[in-house]
């Protein structure tokens, strides 16, 4: 496996900057995760590792080598696309085998029957590999598409939305797989999605990207505890982040259209005016609280139960642990943990710290 660095990678299409001076390191055996919206250009980032695309400036490194002029063939890089791409009149078998067949391997048939019975007991289709794919179910399918990339040992795997095809029970059961597999395996991994659960879940560490640029690169409990802008702070989590407009006034914080007011210790540093990020779970109703709100709605999960509380003019939403007795209209008392909030500027959404 092998380290991959990206150094100012930018790539424009015509008028469009799909990319804006780009720049971050997977570590060896590491699981990076790229996450953003469409249209941020994670799949561009992708293309341009594994050569499918030239970039206009910047390099990228394998293990510290600039492998930029490389073709796609030369930089030993197995691709996991979004549309499965396979051969739907080949077997199972044979799609597996397929990438192992290459005249430049030069890999005995009795070799390449091992390692494809491997591949397919790991990824439990075993009992496809007689099957045409065109014959198979869209999870199936997946599978087989990753085996295809997983039968050789290539210096990095580049997995662009694998799993976004699927219905939300595969997609989970499937996730669970990718996770341990890579664990296993210990393989270099870049993992593209826009779905900010399966980039917490999955991810040593995570790429935000946004109109093309990278905005924060960090651990999941980074991205997710210490986001770097408003953004990043929307991206992940559900239910989303309260965020809000506040004022500091005499060394206290007034949430605007709320009856919310918070004594902060130390709140000096903040500015007369900002954006105030408060996290569902850090807002918890309680016949204690310091707040008074009214229940506006309720949203049952069975686990959980998102609650809208309505303070003033303002609607917090908390995350409350199992089912509730609330009923709309119902008065609540709340209260909002200090020591969680996410401070923001006002006009840039960047993080105060």
């Amino acid at each position: 496996m092998s380290n991959v660095t990206l150094h100012n990678i930018t790539k424009e299409f015509r008028d469009i900057t799909a990319l804006s001076s780009v720049s971050f390191e997977v570590k060896d055996g590491e699981f990076f995760v790229l996450l953003g919206p469409t249209g941020a250009g994670k799949t561009t980032t992708l293309r341009i590792i594994a050569g499918l695309e030239k970039q206009d400036d910047g390099t990228v490194s394998f293990d510290g080598e600039d492998i930029s002029a490389l073709p796609p063939a030369d930089r030993d890089v197995a691709f996991v696309f979004q549309q499965y791409s396979l051969y739907p009149t080949m077997s199972v078998y044979d799609n597996l085998a397929f990438p192992l067949r290459s005249p430049l391997r030069k890999i005995p048939e009795p070799d390449i029957k091992k390692r494809v019975e491997t591949t397919a007991e790991t990824l439990r289709i075993s009992h496809l590999l007689a099957r045409k794919t065109a014959k198979l179910s869209g999870g199936e399918m997946q599978r087989v598409a990753i085996g295809r990339a997983i039968v050789r040992t290539p210096r990095v795997y580049l997995m662009d939305e694998p799993l976004s095809n699927l219905d939300a029970k595969l997609r989970e059961a499937l996730r669970v797989e990718l996770q341990h597999l890579q664990k296993t395996q210990r393989s270099t991994t870049v993992f593209v999605t826009h779905d900010q659960i399966e980039a917490l879940t999955m991810a040593d560490r995570i790429g935000v990207l946004r109109q093309g640029q990278i905005v924060q690169v960090g651990s999941p409990e980074d991205i997710y505890d210490r986001p770097a802008s408003t953004f990043v702070a929307e991206m992940v989590g559900t239910p989303r982040i309260n965020l809000v407009e506040a004022r500091r006034e005499d060394g206290a914080i007034y949430i605007k259209d709320s009856q919310v007011r918070m004594s902060i210790p130390n709140s000096g540093n903040l500015p007369s005016s900002f954006l105030l990020g408060v996290r569902p779970e850090d807002l918890q109703p309680s016949s204690k609280g310091e707040y008074a709100g009214e229940i506006a709605l309720t949203e049952p999960l069975g686990v959980e139960t998102i609650v809208h509380i309505r303070s003033g003019n303002q609607r917090f939403l908390s995350l409350i642990p199992g089912m509730t007795h609330f009923k709309i209209g119902d008065a609540v008392k709340f209260n909002i943990a200090p020591d969680r909030l996410h401070f923001f500027q006002s006009n840039s959404g960047n993080r105060i710290q």
